[in-house]
């Protein structure tokens, strides 16, 4: 039991940025199997369909974390996912930056993971997200993500002390189906996740987030395990 103990104390530490969505709890498999101690992290910005909250803290409890943060921060609108007045779109191919993106949300999230992370003494922070099958959003792509660990590696103790916080983004190059393929692999519990933007107990089938999650299932030759509206 005392070797036991000791084992985890010494584990190298991750804090995960956990939304309850498939991305996220990929994650938290991947971390898992890199032998991290998970210390997940979840946001209630006033989503819409902050069903994913609870639908997190059972991710976290599946993957026996170390300790799970809910943090709550205003909202300041300008987003479908956050103001209610403003229609959610169905799913459709377009270059331009859907009304579903939250400003600045990615940035606040890794600000938060990143405060975290220097007071727990991790060694990584992992993010889900995805350059290659995603909405468009701004803060899912390659730049964003270096942009950011530059950040880490000059304005923080542990980046001027020589150790900086790796930002961690497995998914970044994978589609979907590449996403669903490693997680099914690794025990991704998706039977517990959500990602419709509807935040109903059945996911509605059309919005961004599920066309893309269903394309991903079906293309991986695996049955999604949630329940649909149609």
């Amino acid at each position: 039991m005392r070797e036991a103990k000791g084992m985890i104390k010494n584990m190298k530490k991750a804090v995960i940025l956990l939304s309850g969505g498939l991305d996220s709890t990929t994650c938290m498999a991947i971390a898992q199997q890199e032998g991290y101690q998970l210390y997940p992290i979840s946001f209630d910005y006033k989503q819409r369909h902050n069903r994913e909250l609870a639908l997190a803290k059972e991710i976290a409890t599946y993957f026996q974390s170390s300790d799970h943060k809910i943090i709550a921060i205003e909202n300041v609108g300008g987003s479908a996912l956050t103001d209610e007045s403003i229609d959610l779109p169905t799913y459709q191919e377009t270059n331009d930056i859907p009304i579903t993106y939250v400003p600045a949300r990615n940035i606040i999230f890794l600000s938060y993971a990143l405060g975290y992370a220097e007071v727990i003494g991790a060694e990584a922070i992992f993010i889900g997200v995805s350059s290659i099958d995603y909405s468009g959003y701004p803060d899912c792509r390659p730049e964003f993500i270096k942009a950011f660990q530059k950040v880490v590696d000059v304005g923080t103790a542990a980046g001027v002390k020589g150790n900086s916080i790796e930002i961690k983004t497995p998914l970044i190059n994978l589609s979907k189906k590449e996403t669903i393929q490693l997680g099914y692999k690794y025990g991704a519990p998706y039977h517990l996740t959500t990602s419709c933007y509807n935040g109903k107990e059945k996911a509605c089938g059309v919005c961004d987030s599920c066309v893309l999650r269903l394309k991903g299932f079906n293309e991986a030759g695996i049955i999604d395990p949630i329940l649909y509206e149609e």
